[in-house]
């Protein structure tokens, strides 16, 4: 197993202000933080302050590009069939594999032979598993919600169009309260 880093040692506060500075400074100026630290009495070298930005970063990054996508998706499309379910869905099923992918590479980078190493990775992946078939689970049960709205908005139409027909609506009026029902934009 990996040697824990300087930095997750750190007392709350000091890594509280660590966060803030490198969010604060843009995830730059790792040799005056580290400088910093080290005034504060804590030998923590350049290159580990480093590793320990660019993954918090990474992991800001990760929850602002979803934060935004989710907002978007939001806005741009009603959950009227269970869109916004699946475009949840489909964020999470992409963030369980990239999980899958890092596994696999820290499996690959570290010596991983010893026993407490492969039964740590074999709970991880039994638990990826477990949320991977309850994920599906849900998908399918998503899946199947959308069709039924799809065949209900399809019966609801068509029951429209034979009644607006029947009224001596004229093609063209019934073609547009048929779009309206689907929700075809013009």
């Amino acid at each position: 197993m990996p040697k824990r880093s300087k930095v997750d040692t750190l007392p709350a506060e000091v890594k509280g202000w660590l966060d803030k500075s490198l969010v604060v400074g843009n995830f730059a100026g790792y040799e005056i933080l580290a400088a910093e630290l080290k005034s504060r009495g804590y030998a923590v070298g350049k290159s580990s302050v480093h590793r320990y930005g660019s993954n918090l970063e990474r992991k800001l990054a990760a929850i602002k590009a979803s934060t935004e996508a989710a907002r978007v998706i939001a806005e741009a499309a009603p959950d009227d069939a269970g869109q916004l379910s699946g475009a949840v869905m489909g964020m999470i099923q992409t963030e369980v594999f990239n999980v899958l992918v890092n596994l696999q590479e820290l499996e690959e980078s570290e010596n991983g032979d010893d026993e407490k190493s492969k039964m740590a990775r074999a709970k991880l992946l039994s638990q990826l598993a477990k949320n991977i078939a309850t994920l599906s689970r849900a998908s399918v049960a998503q899946k199947k919600h959308e069709i039924e709205i799809r065949a209900k908005t399809q019966a609801a139409a068509d029951a429209v169009t034979k009644l607006a027909r029947k009224g001596g609506l004229s093609a063209g009026a019934v073609d547009n309260i048929r779009r309206e029902i689907l929700g075809i934009a013009n």
